[in-house]
């Protein structure tokens, strides 16, 4: 008898805008891992299809990998368990960027990838990411026929037919490999502080810069299973600002917990943003004419510094909904190569299908050694315009959509505001929460006009 999905603890569509994410142990189950495995091997793992495509006769594969949570290893035996039980060969890749699982779905034939992470979030959350043949994320109809699988009836493999399963840890040299590859100028000379997050990056890292040519130091680079993103990383700035100005260096780099984000700092500890990271390889791939239509993909939380920064330059900035799935769509429809958001996450489409912080401060640093200039010099190409974001908890998401009253109040601030700033209402994907963003030419400007938006929402969506 087939058994039912393992966790009531989700309501609604389990997959959210990165996979799936909970409480491990609490939401996210050893059994609903089990779960959503095997379901996702029967939708990914189609061998008749692949095998058609390529040739190549035998079992599906999968590969995969996770970040360093404690929880991460009872959730990787479950969804190994289940990939291997249903006929599917596993290569367990170990404690990788989630960008390295994706890359290595790629570059190993796989079926599918499978990775185990809550990124950013704190220790006792995790979450499972699912890439498809080629390390591609999923498009929302597939999240929905593999969810729509869980607790099928189905015929389970015996014998020779079921899945074997294998370490496959060497393979993060191959990762390593394929970023330096692609590496337009070695780093010789360049002093780098980086900071891991005792997260996935904390090993390939610092050999990938050190092997680029640069002096490294590390903070953050001691998991310990439950230290993940604890005051360190790209959510937490303040211990790299700290050492990079302490130790001399010339540049900062943060990754967040699976490291498919990098945000930096600069010699006198100033932060850079994804913004800046983008305005500063646009420029650069312009004036090498590697950019492809002269066009970035941003989202609409991006900085409107940044949007003008582009037009400055004479590029174009095509805006897309929040989420790098969304600037990853746009890329591909337009076949443009550079995209990303404020957050630090930045795809560059000629070298990877994904976000990766890696790449990105490779391709950044790249440009710092090149150039000569510092990176505070760099991150010039665009001003900041003073932003402010206030989240809006316990309110009605739909009313905040549809109130007319709010409507006004929107209208009232981006007359005031004219062309030196904007104002953007957006209510979260997974919480009872809207967030009110505001940009203006002062921040006295954008903090008042924020908090004034911020009760009209609170009295008239609640």
């Amino acid at each position: 008898m087939s058994p039912e999905p393992a966790s009531d603890s989700f309501r609604g569509r389990l997959f959210g805008t990165d996979g799936v994410r909970g409480v491990a142990g609490r939401d996210l189950t050893a059994e609903l891992a089990m779960d959503l495995s095997v379901a996702a091997a029967h939708v990914l793992g189609d061998a008749g299809a692949f095998h058609a495509s390529v040739g190549r006769r035998g079992r599906p594969i999968a590969v995969v990998g996770r970040d360093p949570r404690a929880s991460g290893e009872f959730l990787e035996a479950a969804v190994v368990a289940g990939l291997a039980s249903s006929g599917v060969d596993v290569l367990r890749l170990g404690v990788l960027p989630t960008p390295a699982v994706a890359y290595l779905t790629s570059a190993l034939g796989a079926d599918l990838g499978v990775m185990l992470s809550a990124s950013h979030n704190p220790a006792p959350d995790n979450g499972i990411k699912f890439f498809a043949r080629g390390g591609f994320k999923l498009p929302d109809a597939v999240e929905n026929e593999i969810e729509e699988r869980l607790g099928e009836k189905w015929d389970r493999p015996v014998g020779a037919a079921v899945g074997r399963v294998r370490e496959a840890y060497g393979e993060a040299d191959r990762y390593v490999s394929h970023l330096l590859a692609t590496l337009p100028h070695p780093l010789d000379g360049l002093r780098v502080v980086v900071d891991c997050a005792h997260g996935a990056a904390h090993m390939v890292a610092p050999e990938a810069l050190l092997r680029a040519g640069a002096a490294v130091e590390t903070i953050g680079a001691a998991p310990d299973g439950l230290n993940i993103n604890d005051g360190v990383g790209s959510t937490h700035l303040g211990e790299l600002k700290k050492a990079v100005v302490e130790r001399g260096a010339d540049v900062g780099i943060a990754y967040d917990g699976d490291a498919d984000r990098c945000l930096a700092v600069t010699s006198k500890g100033e932060e850079i943003d994804g913004d800046q990271i983008m305005a500063i390889l646009a420029a650069g791939m312009h004036a090498e004419g590697r950019l492809a239509k002269d066009t970035v993909v941003a989202t609409v939380m991006s900085n409107l510094g940044f949007k003008i920064a582009m037009r400055d330059a004479g590029l174009t900035m095509v805006e897309t909904a929040v989420g790098d799935r969304y600037v990853l769509e746009a890329m591909q429809a337009g076949g443009f190569i550079l995209g990303g958001e404020q957050s630090g996450h930045v795809i560059m489409l000629d070298h990877a299908t994904t976000g990766d912080g890696l790449l990105t401060s490779l391709h950044l640093l790249a440009r710092v050694a090149k150039s000569g200039t510092s990176l505070s010099d760099l991150a010039s190409v665009m001003t900041k315009l003073p932003q402010v974001l206030v989240n809006v908890r316990d309110v009605s998401k739909a009313k905040a959509r549809s109130s007319a009253e709010l409507a006004a109040a929107v209208a009232e601030a981006e007359a005031e505001l004219g062309e030196g700033g904007r104002v953007l209402i957006r209510p979260s994907g997974t919480e009872p929460m809207v967030r009110v963003m505001v940009e203006a030419g002062s921040h006295d400007q954008a903090e008042a006009v924020a908090g004034h938006l911020a009760e009209v929402v609170r009295t008239c969506c609640v």
